[in-house]
């Protein structure tokens, strides 16, 4: 099942790569998705809560996605994603490739859906939590 994870998130990730975070099929009717850190953090549960949250955050960013480093399967129900972010903040101008922002998602999932699915803006901080620190 874990390599089934993997490809899951893989697929989502493409997405996000190309810029597209339309879709919220691949989410548990119950899914908490969280940021731990940046310019919103916070906690919301199901669907809907998450694209709202999203189409916020969204907001804030002109042309972004992400580039992925990395895929690493934690365990048989997690998979972590280590990832660059890229794009432009609206209001600031600030240029996320420039200051080389690393950091990633942590998705856990069970019977094919993500039931949870946590942001991080640094790479350190999600490798700290996981108990992954180098």
């Amino acid at each position: 099942m874990s390599q089934e994870n993997v490809e899951l998130v893989r697929s989502i990730c493409a997405g996000w790569e190309r810029g597209d975070w339309s879709s919220n099929a691949w989410a548990d009717p119950t899914i908490e998705y969280m940021w731990t850190e940046g310019p919103s953090p916070g906690t919301w549960t199901g669907p809907r809560a998450m694209g709202e949250s999203w189409r916020e955050f969204l907001n804030a960013w002109q042309e972004l996605r992400i580039a992925v480093d990395e895929y690493r399967e934690l365990d048989s129900e997690r998979v972590l994603v280590l990832a660059r972010f890229q794009g432009r903040g609206r209001t600031s101008g600030l240029d996320l490739g420039q200051v080389g922002t690393q950091g990633g998602y942590l998705f856990q999932i069970n019977d094919g859906k993500v039931t949870r699915l946590v942001g991080y803006w640094s790479r350190d901080r999600a490798l700290a939590d996981l108990g992954l620190a180098e």
